[in-house]
C-alpha cells in the first residue's frame, strides 16, 4: 500500500553522498518533493514537510542518518492528529459508533470489519444496526456479513432508521453488549435529506464516536467530503476503505492534518480481517520500510488459540503431525487476511506483496488441489501420512482428479513442511528464526534509529 511512497523516500535519501552538502540535500528535498506530489499528498502538507525536513537536517549536519530522522520525525508529527487513535471504547459499556459517509464509500463492508477485528482480536460482544433503509441491498449484505463473523444484527425493514436505533441500543443495554455499530444510509452526493436523517439518527444515538468511512481510490475528494461531513454533523474519526487499491496512497499521510481529526484504520483486502489500526508509529515503521511486526504479532495472537498451538507443537516434536493438522492450520492462516496484508507488515517484503497482488488461499488453484487431495483420503491415511503407498496414492490421484505427479509434489510440500516445523519448534530453531527476523527488520532504511 505504501510501495510508492516508500520508493521515493529511498531515492531522495540516496541523493545525499557527503556529509554537510548542501547541493546533495537541495537534491534529495527536490526528489522527496515529486515523490510525495505523485503519491499524491496534498500540496500544502508537501510544502509544510519539506520545509521542517530541510530545517532540522541543516541544524543536526547534513547525512543520511540525520535527514531520515528527519523525515521521519515529520511523519509521525503529520500524523498524529488530537484525538484517539485506533479503537477506544467507552469507559462505560456499550461503547456506540456511528458509521457515516457517502454511498458507494464501502461503508457497510467497513462495519462488518469492525465488528470482525472487535470480536476477534478484542474479544468484545459486538451489535450490528441495519440502519440504512435507502439503499435496497445494504440490510441484505448486512445479514451476509453478520452470519459469516459470527455477530448478531438488528434489522427491521418495515421500521425507520430512529426506530431500529432505539430498539437496538435497549437490547444493547439489556443483553450487555460491548459495542454497538450503526451503519447509517449514504448518498452518491451530500444533501439536506441525508444530513437531516444523520442529525436525527445522532441526537437519539448519543454516539461515543463517529467514523467517516471514505474511499481511498478518490484521493483529495475524500478529504474534501471528510472536511464537509466534520462541519455539518461531526466526527471523530476517519476510515480510509479500498486502500490496497489506492496505488499511490498518499492521501493518507496528510488527511489527517486536513481534516484536523485521526485517520482511525485503513481497509487492506476485501476480506473481513482486511482492517488494520491506523497508528501513526506503526504507520511511518512501514513508511521506512521497516514492516510492522506488533500489528502482525496482535493479529496473528488473535486467531491462534493458545492451547490448539501447544498441543500442535507437541504433535510436530513427535513428528505425528498429520494433513488433519495441516488443514486446520489453513483455516487458521486464512483468518489473517489477504497474504498481500501479511506480507506488508513483514520487513523486506512489501516489494513480494505488490507481486503477489490479492491471491486468496480459498480459490488459487494450489489450494483446491490440496484440499481435493485430502478430501479424497480415507480417516486413516489422513491421520498417518506413512500409510501413503502407491497403491494408495494412485487411488487418491483419481478421487481427486490430479494426475501422478501433482500429488507426489504435493505430498513432496507437506513433509518438507512438517520438517521445517519440526526444526523450528526446537529451541535453537526459534533461535535462528528471530536472528532471521531481526536481519529483515534491518532491510528499512541504512541508518535509520530503530
Amino acid at each position: 500500500m505504501f510501495d510508492t511512497l516508500t520508493e521515493g523516500f529511498k531515492n531522495a535519501i540516496g541523493k545525499i553522498r557527503f556529509h554537510d552538502d548542501e547541493k546533495s540535500l537541495k537534491n534529495a528535498t527536490l526528489e522527496l518533493k515529486k515523490s510525495l506530489l505523485k503519491a499524491d499528498v496534498h500540496h500544502k502538507v508537501v510544502k509544510d514537510l519539506i520545509t521542517v525536513v530541510e530545517h532540522d537536517t541543516k541544524q543536526n549536519g547534513i547525512g543520511k542518518e540525520s535527514f531520515l530522522r528527519a523525515l521521519q520525525d515529520e511523519l509521525t508529527s503529520i500524523l498524529t492528529v488530537k484525538g484517539n487513535q485506533g479503537f477506544v471504547f467507552a469507559s462505560k459499556p456499550p461503547t456506540v459508533v456511528l458509521m457515516i459517509g457517502l454511498q458507494g464509500s464501502g461503508k457497510t463492508t467497513t462495519t462488518g470489519k469492525i465488528a470482525y477485528f472487535l470480536k476477534e482480536q478484542k474479544k468484545k460482544k459486538v451489535l450490528i444496526v441495519a440502519a440504512d433503509l435507502q439503499r435496497l441491498a445494504a440490510v441484505e449484505q448486512l445479514r451476509q456479513i453478520t452470519a459469516q463473523i459470527g455477530v448478531e444484527l438488528v434489522a427491521d425493514e418495515g421500521a425507520t432508521p430512529a426506530s431500529i436505533v432505539k430498539s437496538a441500543l435497549q437490547k444493547a443495554e439489556q443483553e450487555l453488549y460491548d459495542v454497538v455499530l450503526i451503519d447509517t444510509a449514504g448518498r452518491l452526493a451530500i444533501d439536506e435529506e441525508l444530513m437531516d436523517e444523520l442529525s436525527q439518527i445522532k441526537k437519539i444515538a448519543d454516539p461515543d464516536e463517529l467514523f467517516y468511512v471514505a474511499d481511498a481510490m478518490t484521493g483529495q475528494d475524500a478529504v474534501r467530503t471528510a472536511q464537509t461531513f466534520k462541519e455539518k454533523i461531526g466526527i471523530t474519526g476517519v476510515i480510509l476503505s479500498k486502500f490496497d487499491g489506492d496505488s499511490k496512497g498518499g492521501v493518507a499521510l496528510g488527511l489527517a492534518q486536513q481534516v484536523g481529526v485521526p485517520l482511525r484504520f485503513i481497509g487492506a483486502g476485501e476480506k473481513m480481517p482486511d482492517l488494520e489500526q491506523f497508528l501513526p508509529e506503526r504507520i511511518v515503521s512501514r513508511l521506512m520500510g521497516a514492516g510492522d511486526i506488533e500489528s502482525l504479532a496482535e493479529r496473528t495472537a488473535a486467531v491462534i488459540d493458545e492451547k490448539q498451538a501447544k498441543r500442535l507443537t507437541q504433535k510436530i516434536k513427535k513428528g505425528a503431525f498429520n494433513f488433519n493438522d495441516f488443514l486446520e492450520q489453513l483455516e487458521q492462516v486464512k483468518k489473517l487476511g489477504s497474504m498481500k496484508s501479511i506480507l506488508g507488515m513483514i520487513p523486506g517484503m512489501g516489494s513480494m506483496a505488490k507481486q503477489i497482488g490479492d491471491m486468496d488461499l480459498d480459490k488459487s488453484d494450489e489450494m483446491k488441489r490440496i484440499k481435493a487431495l485430502i478430501s479424497s483420503m480415507t480417516p486413516k491415511e489422513r491421520e498417518n501420512p506413512d500409510l501413503l503407498t502407491n497403491s494408495r496414492k494412485r487411488r487418491i490421484s483419481a478421487g481427486a482428479g490430479l494426475d501422478q505427479q501433482q500429488v507426489n509434489r504435493i505430498l513432496k510440500q507437506f513433509t518438507n513442511a512438517s520438517k521445517m516445523a519440526k526444526k523450528l519448534s526446537t529451541k535453537g530453531g526459534m533461535k535462528q528464526m528471530q536472528e532471521m527476523m531481526g536481519k529483515m527488520q534491518g532491510g528499512g532504511f541504512p541508518g535509520l534509529p530503530r
